[in-house]
């Protein structure tokens, strides 16, 4: 069973999202595919909180430019077979609409999590709808039901031992070959969403490999993998091939901006590669953390 994690620019587009699923078709084994938000929707939804939060009058507003940008990707995607997925998402914006009416509580975390988790829940109901249209069956798991954490909003810590048996009872592979399920959310045991901070989809893929004991985890990128330096600066940076936990944490603290440590270290408790691929270029080789003896 491996884990595949594609970030927001993988999935920005009705053409990238078409993309994401000729890669899944080209896997034969077992797949748990964690998705974040579309493009860069969770920066509009963070303006959407902050409308709401501290009620500047616009959240109508700004949540039908979400809309607008959401319907227009399952237009291109699905052209006129696309009723049951139109009334799915309409009913998460109806759910959105429906918190924005309300007075917000007190607390900002709180509110930023519950609204902007929405990215995530449009994101993956739409990809797992297209990816059944052109017949690869999958599930779509809730990752709130399976991924469990305290209340701390906004950088919510993971129950280790109560996740470990949230998703073994759900991840089970006894229906399908491959769930699709959000990245960067999760929920308390009071069924309250948060969030888990900077990387959580990064995090979240790791940490599900981790629970699952996975093979592998592949994080599908925009870039053809870990690089020396920035090729925006740098016309000469070359592609790590191979790349150890250690070299990957210490990459990270100087600045590197393709993998953040918490997300390794879930891996390297146990051995899980973690390959950093493509999205553009699959057939490429990218480049692959794991562990390396010291010589």
């Amino acid at each position: 069973m491996k884990i595949f994690k594609f970030g927001g620019a993988s999935v920005k587009s009705a053409g990238a999202i078409k993309q994401v699923a000729k890669i899944i078709e080209m896997e034969t084994e077992p797949l748990v595919v964690v998705v974040s938000a579309m493009g860069k929707m969770t920066n509009k939804l963070e303006e959407l909180c902050n409308d709401f939060f501290y009620q500047k009058g616009n959240a109508f507003a700004l949540i039908e430019d979400v809309r607008k940008f959401h319907f227009e990707i399952i237009e291109n995607l699905f052209k006129e077979n696309d009723k049951a997925i139109k009334e799915k998402i309409e009913t998460l914006f109806c759910n959105l609409q429906e918190i924005v009416a309300t007075e917000p509580s007190i607390c900002y975390d709180f509110e930023y999590d519950r609204i902007v988790s929405f990215g995530e829940r449009i994101s993956t109901a739409i990809i797992s709808e297209y990816l059944n249209s052109v017949l690869l069956e999958n599930q779509l798991v809730d990752i709130r039901t399976a991924l469990k954490t305290d209340n701390n909003y906004r950088d919510a810590n993971i129950e280790i031992e109560l996740s470990e048996k949230f998703c073994k009872n759900i991840f089970t592979f006894t229906d399908t070959t491959r769930y699709v399920t959000q990245g960067f959310i999760a929920g308390t045991t009071t069924n309250q969403t948060t969030t888990l901070g900077r990387e959580g989809s990064d995090y979240t893929a790791a940490i599900i490999a981790n629970l699952l004991d996975a093979e592998s985890v592949t994080i599908w990128k925009d870039v053809p993998g870990v690089m020396n330096a920035d090729p925006k600066l740098f016309a000469d940076a070359e592609i790590m091939p191979r790349i150890s936990y250690k070299e990957a944490v210490e990459l990270s603290h100087c600045g590197a901006q393709i993998i953040h440590p918490k997300t390794i270290k879930p891996l390297q408790n146990k051995n899980i590669p973690l390959l950093v691929k493509s999205f553009v270029n699959p057939d490429a080789a990218g480049s692959i953390i794991l562990a390396i003896k010291e010589k």
